[in-house]
């Protein structure tokens, strides 16, 4: 008996190791590139046209593989060389950004072109990006004229939201900021940005970025400071630009200066050390006495663990003050200085309810303190209060704020029987 199974059939024949739609194409450039180039040279400037063949040909080119040449086109006429330079045997074109007119309205109508495709073929957006940071990298290898064209569109398309402002870290380049390149496109860069939008749009963007804090990098490390940024910015016509980092210095001395006054509170150090120190920054960063007596008000009041019962908090806040009255008092050498804290008060007493009915008790103490004195306590008075908690406030003070204008009254006349 034969138990063999029968062989089954086999197929035979020449096997292939590999398929045709695994082999990879081969990249090349310079085929894509001479596409593109043939169908811009026949719609020539007309950039309406430019823009229909570019959103035709994305069906056809692939956009995805090569979208460094095809940017490369549309800003320099042709495939750029490490520096930014143009091979001098490779095909170029003229309807390109850098073979334009140097104006706003020529660079509007080119970022209308890049916007279009962009938003048709969105998978381009992160190339576009790489390909701007690298053009950046590339300014030196570029004439002046390209530049300024550059600086144009890439502030209009941060304005239109085509492109993310982290692209600026290019300009950061030591090399670029030494020789005076960053801080010139910068400035014809946030020129078309700010005519765009305005300064609030700007300053929006670059904090997304945490770029806000980062402009005076522009310049070499000898020339970072607000003066030379501010000097520089506005006499090239950008004074809302200066305005801007000079207010972004302004608060993060602030800032810094609240933080190392609440560490040296908390160490204990001597109020004459404090007080030096304060009156060091205010010169250094030019900060009002108005700004710092609200700080030091502020750093005071966040160094306690307030207790929570109305009938104990005003008490505990007595005798804390008491003790940081020579601190502020340095600081109120000016009527506008005591109004503002009068008002950093009244907004405290307000925000924090439990000190509600603290708030005489508190300008009392300064007054007897010699922190406050009677002219601003009487022009809060009258006129120059907050609305918060008004009535409540106002009532409370009424019978000092009598006491007060009788005591005026009394040393007027006795000044004028002593005449």
């Amino acid at each position: 008996m034969n138990n063999q199974k029968p062989q089954k059939p086999t197929l035979s024949g020449q096997r292939f190791k590999t398929r045709k739609r695994d082999e990879k194409e081969r990249f090349d450039p310079t085929q894509f590139q001479d596409c593109i180039i043939q169908g811009l040279t026949e719609t020539g400037t007309d950039l309406e046209a430019v823009a229909k063949f570019l959103d035709a040909s994305g069906a056809k080119l692939d956009y995805r593989r090569y979208a460094e040449t095809l940017f490369d086109i549309l800003v320099a006429g042709g495939m750029l060389a490490p520096g930014g330079t143009l091979a001098d045997d490779m095909t170029r074109t003229n309807v390109c950004v850098f073979a334009a007119q140097e104006d706003l309205e020529t660079m509007q109508a080119f970022a209308q072109v890049f916007n279009k495709l962009i938003r048709r073929y969105k998978y381009l957006e992160k190339g576009f990006e790489d390909e701007v940071k690298k053009l950046l990298l590339f300014l030196k290898g570029f004439t002046e004229s390209e530049r300024n064209k550059l600086a144009m569109l890439t502030g209009i398309l941060l304005a239109n939201g085509t492109l993310n402002a982290s692209i600026l870290n290019s300009l950061y380049n030591e090399n670029l900021v030494k020789e005076g390149v960053s801080a010139a496109f910068a400035v014809k860069l946030f020129k078309s940005w700010i005519n765009e939008k305005d300064i609030n749009a700007v300053a929006v963007s670059l904090r997304k970025v945490n770029m806000d804090n980062r402009l005076m990098e522009l310049f070499p490390a000898n020339k970072q400071s607000v003066e030379h940024f501010s000097k520089y910015f506005t006499e090239a016509g950008l004074k809302e630009l200066s305005e801007y980092v000079r207010n972004q210095q302004s608060i993060g001395a602030r800032k810094e200066l609240q933080k190392e006054l609440q560490e040296q509170m908390s160490r204990g150090d001597p109020f004459k050390d404090i007080i030096l120190y304060v009156k060091e920054e205010m010169k250094k960063n030019n900060i009002s006495e108005q700004t710092v007596v609200a700080i030091i008000w502020s750093s005071v009041m966040s160094t306690v663990e307030w207790n929570k019962k109305e009938e104990l908090v005003a008490e505990q806040a007595i005798k804390h003050l008491k003790q940081y009255s020579p601190l502020l008092a340095a600081f109120t050498t000016q009527g506008q200085s005591e109004l503002t804290l009068l008002l950093k008060i009244q907004e405290y007493c307000y925000d924090n309810i439990h000190f509600m009915k603290a708030f005489q008790k508190i300008v009392v103490l300064f007054y007897k303190a010699e922190v406050l004195s009677e002219e601003p306590i009487l022009k809060w008075y009258k006129d120059a209060h907050l609305a918060k908690g008004k009535s409540v406030f106002l009532e409370q003070m009424k019978k000092f704020v009598e006491w007060l204008k009788n005591a005026e009254e009394e040393s007027e006349s006795e000044a004028e029987e002593g005449d």
